[in-house]
C-alpha cells in the first residue's frame, strides 16, 4: 500500500471520517454523522466549512444514470491539437459542448482526452463532425466507444 504524509493538507482523522461517511451518502445529515463519530453537530459543521475553505470539498451534486436518462453512448476522445499553445482556446470551445462531460489536458499521444455522452451513434456522429471537429486548433481525434462502465468510484481516503 502506498503511504505518503499529507502534511500540506490541514486535515486529520476526524476530517477523513466525516468525508468518508459523506462519500458513501452525501445526503446523510450532520447530526447523524456527529452521533456516529461521537462528536457534536457543530463540530461536523465547522469541519465541513474548513474542508470547503481548503478546497478539499468542491461542492456536491446529484448523479444521474445517463442510460436511464436516454444517453446510451459513452465515448472517449483522444484529441490532437495543432499546437499546445491552442489548449486554452480549444478548452473554451469544448466547454460549450454539453455532451463533453470530462476533459483532461494530458501527456503522451493526445493533447487532450475527453469523455462524451450521447443519446445514440447518430448523435455521437453529429457531436464529433459538427461540433468537436469545428473547434479551432483541433488537428484530429480518435474515438473509443465504451461498451460498459465497470468501475466508477472516488478515491478512498486513508485514515
Amino acid at each position: 500500500m502506498y503511504k505518503k504524509e499529507t502534511q500540506y493538507l490541514e486535515i486529520d482523522k476526524l476530517d477523513i471520517q466525516i468525508l468518508s461517511l459523506l462519500m458513501q451518502d452525501a445526503t446523510k445529515p450532520y447530526t447523524e454523522i456527529a452521533k456516529e463519530l461521537i462528536v457534536s453537530g457543530g463540530t461536523v459543521h465547522v469541519r465541513m466549512k474548513k474542508l470547503q475553505d481548503l478546497g478539499i470539498i468542491k461542492g456536491s451534486h446529484l448523479i444521474i444514470d445517463p442510460k436511464k436518462a436516454g444517453y446510451d453512448v459513452t465515448a472517449f476522445l483522444g484529441i490532437y491539437l495543432e499546437k499546445g499553445s491552442l489548449y486554452k482556446d480549444a478548452l473554451a470551445q469544448l466547454e460549450a459542448i454539453k455532451e463533453v462531460v470530462e476533459l483532461h489536458y494530458t501527456t503522451g499521444s493526445y493533447s487532450m482526452f475527453a469523455k462524451i455522452v450521447c443519446r445514440d451513434t447518430d448523435h455521437l456522429r453529429y457531436v464529433l463532425n459538427e461540433q468537436i471537429q469545428a473547434v479551432k486548433g483541433i488537428q484530429r481525434t480518435e474515438t473509443l466507444i465504451s461498451l460498459e462502465e465497470s468501475i466508477k468510484r472516488q478515491i478512498t481516503l486513508d485514515l
